[in-house]
């Protein structure tokens, strides 16, 4: 029974890291981490509603995490080019690291819009919203995530 305690620590440590890097499903194995712990304890100290809680939080940063980068892209005006710019430049961006991860996003955007409209004033404007969408979905999702992660440990502890 301990192994399935060291896998749930498991599994909301690799969560808290795939909040940060997008490859990695950050939220749901973080939820499912607590999920885990609360069943071991048989929801002794956390109830089924304060998961319910917890899951409708997880819920509302995946929500977060996808509408914020597509708004402010859609915004500036970006086109089909630059949303799949973004998108490929974010992956091109995850093997520099964080910082390669909005970088990555905000150049291939604008590549992507340049591509498309051929215009450099839209395509720094859409670049910069990119790089912004992702920086805006990601502080979002850390604190939903820290949000989480408090409400579990206060009913946990107290």
């Amino acid at each position: 029974m301990d192994w399935l305690w060291l896998l749930a620590a498991i599994l909301v440590l690799v969560g808290i890291a795939g909040s940060i890097l997008p490859m990695l499903p950050g939220i749901p194995l973080v939820f499912a981490g607590l999920l885990m712990a609360a069943w071991l304890d048989g929801f002794a100290k956390v109830s089924v509603f304060t998961i319910v809680i917890i899951g409708l939080i997880a819920l509302l940063a995946l929500i977060v995490e996808f509408v914020a980068s597509f708004i402010t892209v859609k915004k500036a005006g970006a086109s089909q080019y630059a949303l799949w710019g973004a998108a490929i430049g974010g992956l091109v961006g995850f093997f520099v690291g964080p910082f390669g991860l909005i970088i990555g996003t905000a150049v291939g955007a604008a590549i992507g819009e340049l591509l498309a409209k051929k215009e450099t004033s839209q395509a720094t404007a859409v670049g910069i919203a990119a790089g912004l969408g992702f920086v805006i979905a990601l502080v979002a999702k850390v604190v939903l995530l820290v949000t989480m992660l408090a409400i579990f440990a206060y009913a946990y502890y107290v």
